[in-house]
Parts: structure tokens; sequence; C-alpha cells
């Protein structure tokens, strides 16, 4: 099967993690942090369009939409994102464009290494940063979980509970539970009781395995006095080599998906959602041209996108490198004049009350990261 093809097949998934009660927390907040995983490469030029840059009409005529939602004279919203939208006029967002995690080779399987683990030489840690981050914060438990993503293990072993649509998940058999004591030891075997009440609540897991159900039902998960501080929403097809589309078509398609998941979760946290902090990563952005297929290419730069009821401000974080052809990465990509390691690290201080310093350099073993909490959350 083609790389493409497979990226197209896979499901949306959902991993919940970070179950307070199954270990020692000593983070100086009680936030919850989502992160939605776009993969195959955001259009971020498409999402979040700079209108007011000349020279993205002319890189792109078959590929303009023309009724974007307005953000301010430069910047438009992509009319896909109207939940997304209503969170920014609500104070409760904010966008963060021309940003990427510092990778420039354009390989998926490369780029998606380093947007888990958070380490710029692809395939050399065994850890992701937000499970790194959640050892720090001292937020973890056990495992009880189909395959741990990457992005969450750390080295300690975290709990994972991925709900089930498998014949007779909906009533789980408590005795397989406690079959499971015999591979615990120390503090996991007081963990039992807990792993029974999860375990039994899944009857309660989304039987639409779509990511709108999923996200849905992780707010829920999410806003339980017991439950799960941390969710990884995986969401695919942003490859958009061919046959993007406008106001119609794959892009559009994907980015209502997105704004789906954005609406769900609110929905679901409920009042959870005041110490919430959901925000998406992707690998790269897309080329600032169209190809010859209508579609666009692997790029750099891109957008982030941002919600949750720890944002005061709504408003665009961007340090514009503009996008002719003397300003792009290589001839061709929007620039990335922002880390989005840094963006990380601002939602990790956000949720968990942890130091950028702390954060810069356990999470990502990288002292020079810049720290743009203010910017973000101020």
């Amino acid at each position: 099967m083609l790389r493409r093809n497979f990226l197209k097949a896979l499901p949306a998934s959902l991993f919940l993690t970070g179950f307070p009660d199954l270990g020692h927390t000593k983070t100086n907040k009680d936030g919850r942090l989502i992160v939605i995983n776009l993969e195959g490469g955001m259009d971020g030029l498409c999402a979040v369009p700079p209108l007011g840059d000349k020279a993205f009409r002319s890189a792109r005529s078959d590929l303009l939409v023309n009724n974007n939602l307005s953000l301010n004279p430069f910047f438009g919203l992509h009319p896909s994102l109207k939940s997304f939208g209503k969170m920014l006029a609500n104070d409760e967002a904010t966008i963060i464009h021309a940003t990427a995690f510092p990778y420039t080779k354009r390989s998926h399987f490369e780029g998606q290494n380093i947007v888990e683990t958070g380490i710029l030489t692809p395939f050399s840690s065994k850890s992701g940063w937000l499970g790194r981050a959640m050892e720090l914060a001292g937020v973890g438990g056990r495992s009880l979980s189909l395959d741990t993503p990457l992005l969450v293990r750390g080295n300690m072993i975290v709990e994972t509970f991925y709900p089930s649509n498998m014949r007779g998940s909906a009533v789980p058999n408590i005795e397989i539970l406690d079959a499971l004591k015999s591979i615990y030891d120390g503090d996991a075997l007081e963990t039992t009781e807990v792993l029974k009440q999860q375990l039994a609540t899944s009857r309660n897991a989304p039987r639409v395995r779509d990511p709108e159900g999923l996200a849905t039902f992780a707010g829920k998960k999410m806003q339980e006095p017991n439950g799960p501080k941390v969710a990884v929403i995986n969401v695919n097809q942003f490859d958009t080599h061919a046959n993007q589309g406008t106001e119609v078509g794959l892009q559009s398609e994907q980015l209502e998906v997105v704004d789906n998941v954005f609406s769900a979760l609110k929905a679901g946290l409920g009042k959870m959602w005041d110490t919430t902090v959901v925000m998406t990563v992707t690998e790269f952005g897309r080329t600032l041209g169209q190809n010859g297929s209508a579609g666009t290419d692997h790029g750099y730069g891109s957008a982030c996108m941002v919600a949750g009821g720890l944002l005061k401000n709504a408003g665009i974080v961007a340090d514009w490198p503009g996008l002719k052809t003397n300003n792009l990465y290589e001839g061709r990509d929007l620039l990335a004049t922002i880390d989005m390691r840094s963006v990380c690290a601002a939602s990790l201080e956000a949720t968990f009350g942890l130091e950028h310093d702390e954060i810069s350099e356990t999470v990502f073993l990288d002292k020079t990261i810049k720290r743009i909490y203010n910017e973000i959350f101020t």
C-alpha cells in the first residue's frame, strides 16, 4: 500500500492518559491539555489565509477561498472553521501563524516522529514531549490500552485509556482485570479498584469512531473527578497533493472535522473547559504555490490553532515573514518564524504550571527555546 493511501486509511483515534489519582502529582495547576494531531501536513495558508499579502493570491489562483471569515485586515479564517471562529470572538482561542517544529526535510515519517518526540533528530528518542512533561509534573499511572502513542510515552509507565468498540466491550469482564494484578507490583496494586471503575465506565464509550464522537467522549471523561488530564486525538488526510479544493473539497472537509472536534470537546468538557488548553500540531505546512494536480506539496511553515478557557484574549500571534520569493524558505515554502516547541511549552506552562526553563531543558532538551507564554495566554 502506498504511504499516502495508508495515511488516508487510518481511522481517527483517541488516547486519554494522566489519571491524577494513579500518581503523585506535583503540578501547580489542575489543568487539562488536549493535542489534536493533524497528520499529513495541514495547509496553514488555507486554514488561516494571509489575504493582505499580495503574493498569496497570485500564487494560488485556483485554490482561493472567496468567503473566508474575517479576522483582521490581514488574515482571514477558512469558512469551515465557524465554531473555532466563535471561540476567537469569545476570547477563548488564538492562532499562531508561520510556525512549525524546526524540521525542513518534508518527510511524513520523520516529521511525525519529531512532532511526537519534540527532539529534532528523527527516531532518536523513545519518549514523547508530552510524556516527559507529564512525568515532570508528576501526572501519570499504569498502562491499560492498545499501543500507547509515542507523544505521551515517558520514562515512567503512563496509563492510557483507549475506548474500544469490540464486541462485548460495553460490559467488561472484571475477572480479567483482577487477573492483571499478577503483572503489577508495588504501588500499582493500589490502582486496581480505580482501574476497575474506569474499565466499567467504558460501556459509555462511543460506538461511532469518528473524530467528533471521540472528542465528545474525551471531554466527558476529562470532566470526571478522577478523569484524565491529557488527551491526544489524531485526525488524518491533510496530505493534499491533489484536488485540495476551495470552499469544498478535501481540505475544507478536514478543516470542518477539526472544527467539530473543537466544538465537541468544549461541549463535552462542560465547566472543565475553563481549565483546558486544546492545541493542534502537524508535521509541516504546504507549499505556497499550487502544483499541477490542483493541490499543494510538502512545505515548512503552517498555523497552529489553540483554544480553551485558560486563554484570556483572542488574537493572531505571528512574526510574518512575507510571501515574496526571496522571503520564502528555499523559494517555495512559508518560512516558520515561531518554533512550535515554544507553543507547546507555553501550553504546558498554562496547564501544568511548570516553569519554562525546566520545560525547555527537561522536556525538549534545548535551553534555547524562546518563551512566548505572555503572547498567547495573557
